[in-house]
């Protein structure tokens, strides 16, 4: 579904992406860990046209994208939730769901209906400010969001950051069902154990380059990762 074959990217003179391959398929849950600075955020931002791609070549089912600006990838049906939700703060929660759904104003209600039975509590906060929502429920508003868009492919940037966890295993139980619902992921988490265990493949990124590639299970059992990601 996804393919990104030798990515360069950076801001100004300092090249963050040095040459990335990954590759996502239909249906997958796919995660990419790694430690600040590794370039994880840049990976998804460079796929979703937010920021430009220096050289190689990112391709959608087989269509180049890589020179595509941010909304029309968006209608191709790729939607990030980003890194620290980001919502509008002053905007309610069907405000924000509403935005989220510029692409496609026509399936509103109906995608609205959708998000509300995946995430009720939504539902009965649908008038109020977003600012005013626990950090749970603005990371299920940012999901919902993405979501109305109607993505093939789902770009989650930090999930779980600053989330208690109970909170944790509440959002990645929501990522399961997701995907169970025909929507493919790609996962960027620190919390390497919560994220190996619901994808089925995983990318270890080190200073902008893949330095593992593996199934979920071998990495969670490569020596290397448990020591520097899983605490082991």
């Amino acid at each position: 579904m996804l393919r990104l074959e030798n990515v360069h990217t950076g801001y100004g003179p300092i090249e963050v992406l040095k040459g990335l391959d990954l590759t996502v398929n239909e249906g997958e849950i796919v995660a990419v860990l790694g430690a600040n600075g590794a370039g994880k955020s840049t990976t998804l931002m460079t796929i979703s046209g937010i920021h430009p791609c220096r050289q190689g070549r990112i391709s959608f089912r087989d269509d180049p994208i890589h020179d595509q600006p941010s909304h029309e990838i968006v209608r191709r049906g790729i939607s990030q939730v980003p890194e620290g939700r980001r919502i509008f703060p002053r905007l309610t929660v069907r405000e924000n769901l509403e935005m989220g759904g510029y692409s496609c104003r026509s399936a509103l209600p109906g995608a609205i209906d959708r998000v509300f039975a995946l995430f009720p509590i939504l539902k009965e906060r649908q008038q109020q400010l977003g600012g005013t929502l626990s950090g749970g429920e603005q990371q299920m508003l940012a999901i919902s969001r993405a979501l109305m868009a109607k993505p093939k492919l789902l770009l989650l940037d930090e999930p779980s950051l600053g989330l208690a966890p109970l909170i944790v295993a509440k959002i990645f139980d929501i990522i399961r069902e997701i995907n169970r619902r025909g929507v493919t992921i790609l996962l960027v988490e620190q919390n390497a154990n919560m994220a190996l265990h619901v994808a089925q493949r995983g990318y270890v990124l080190e200073t902008g380059r893949i330095v593992l590639h593996d199934t979920a299970t071998n990495l969670m059992n490569n020596e290397q990762v448990k020591k520097s990601y899983l605490g082991g």
